[in-house]
């Protein structure tokens, strides 16, 4: 829908625009269907056996799996090594009955069996905001209830600014900062409210109580590690349930020690939920057990959020970069650079020129701490900062890439362009193009 009203700004109408709820429905359950069958095809292509049931550690190299309700299924099966990759789910803070239907975690809500009219969002951080665009979208009215004394808390400021004018303040959003959902009490679709008590989070005292139709859960996610047995091998998890491990996934004992032939990867490990993460740490594992140290640097793992238009960063945002410089003595060495969607032809033809990126950088040494966008396909233009980062490439050593006109991707180039450094560590270093050519080389 939001799609005809972009048409007819360039010219193109499109008339009786309307959505179905359960062929969307459908679609997303399919999606998730089909991609899991398709893994598992390539699972089975490479000779991977796929055993399935519930596992447990039983020893250092040996695990014991079985299928509830099926005597026919399980095992005990041993390996040299063992990858523990259990994941996460939904996280739901004490005195939050959930009961799928009016008061429901991000797993129910993905199967989109109806739409409420009003839904109070507990969480605005990724899984909350994107769910926020959906719900829009289809015609809810939303209302968020964050923790921490602004919305967006976890994305650089500039950015939860600018996203929130655009993601937020024009659509049927309100919200709530600063309080906790203390109590949630369910309701009857269609016949009776959710009722959610609202308590102010530095005073302990009950500010409000709101009704609405639902109330989607969106905290964040918890480790599944419940039921593995760890102390088979000597291993417990911190008080949040994660299985602790060295920078080489491999897990650590209750002495610190590391359990040989155990590894952790993913959401169960806690060292950054998010699935490209967790597959970066998988690969990492591997090299590992086949003798090929490896140390993935998780600040240089790209994050993004899929609103319309998109968030997206790598690195540490502006304030985390001041407060590190200051602690170590460079506070004055942090530069920032921006520009806007603004200044896009690519964006501005498409009509979604709202938008920003900057990068936070060393001003002395080049080396990137941090890039930031919101804006049109964000999702897919970070990655050219977060491989730079991956490889050790500084701004001097990018800043002369040719970008392709009209794209996207002169966002990035003009933040690199823009970046002023005071000097290089060859300060008679010439980019490659500018260096003097030999006699006999040249026509």
């Amino acid at each position: 829908m939001k799609n005809a009203h972009h048409l007819k700004s360039i010219g193109i109408t499109v008339s009786n625009v309307e959505f179905e709820r359960q062929p969307i429905a459908d679609h997303a359950n399919q999606l998730a269907a089909n991609v899991q069958q398709n893994l598992k095809r390539s699972l089975e292509g490479l000779g991977v056996d796929i055993l399935v049931g519930s596992a447990k550690l039983v020893g250092p190299h040996s695990i014991k799996y079985n299928l509830p309700g099926r005597v026919d299924v399980g095992g005990e099966v041993t390996a040299k090594d063992i990858m523990l990759a259990t994941g996460s789910v939904p996280f739901v803070p004490p005195g939050i009955p959930i009961d799928g239907k009016t008061v429901f975690t991000s797993d129910h809500a993905l199967k989109l069996d109806w739409i409420p009219k009003w839904i109070a969002i507990i969480g605005s951080g990724y899984i909350g905001l994107e769910f926020s665009d959906v719900y829009t979208a289809l015609g809810s009215e939303v209302t968020f209830i964050e923790a921490m004394d602004k919305l967006m808390p976890g994305f650089d400021s500039e950015i939860a600014k600018l996203a929130q004018r655009v993601l937020v303040n024009p659509r049927h959003i309100d919200w709530h900062t600063g309080v906790l959902a203390t109590k949630v009490t369910p309701g009857v679709p269609g016949v009776k409210p959710v009722v959610i008590e609202l308590t102010d989070v530095k005073t302990k005292e009950k500010i409000d109580e709101i009704e609405v139709d639902a109330c989607l859960v969106a905290t964040g996610r918890a480790p599944y590690t419940h039921g593995l047995n760890l102390g088979a091998v000597g291993v417990e998890t911190d008080r949040r349930g994660f299985v602790p491990v060295n920078d080489k996934m491999q897990v650590l004992d209750s002495k610190g020690k590391t359990v040989p032939h155990l590894y952790c990867i993913g959401d169960a490990n806690g060292k950054y939920m998010l699935a490209h993460a967790a597959s970066a740490q998988g690969i990492s594992a591997v090299e590992n057990m086949c003798g090929r140290e490896h140390v993935l640097d998780h600040n240089t793992v790209p994050a993004a959020c899929f609103t319309h238009p998109e968030v997206s960063f790598v690195g540490t945002t502006e304030e985390q970069a001041r407060d590190t410089a200051q602690k170590h003595g460079y506070g004055d060495k942090v530069a920032v650079v921006k520009t806007s969607f603004k200044a896009n032809s690519k964006a501005l033809a498409e009509k979604e020129s709202d938008g920003m990126a900057k990068m936070i950088y060393r001003k002395d040494t080049g080396d990137i701490l941090g890039v930031h966008i919101f804006g049109l396909h964000a999702a897919d233009l970070i990655h050219e900062a977060s491989n730079a980062m991956a490889t050790h490439q500084r701004v001097q050593d990018i800043k002369f890439n040719v970008h392709a006109h009209p794209t996207l991707s002169e966002v990035l180039d003009e933040l690199f362009k823009q970046a002023h450094l005071e000097k290089l560590d060859r300060p008679d270093a010439k980019p490659a193009a500018a260096q003097k050519m030999p006699q006999e080389a040249r026509v």
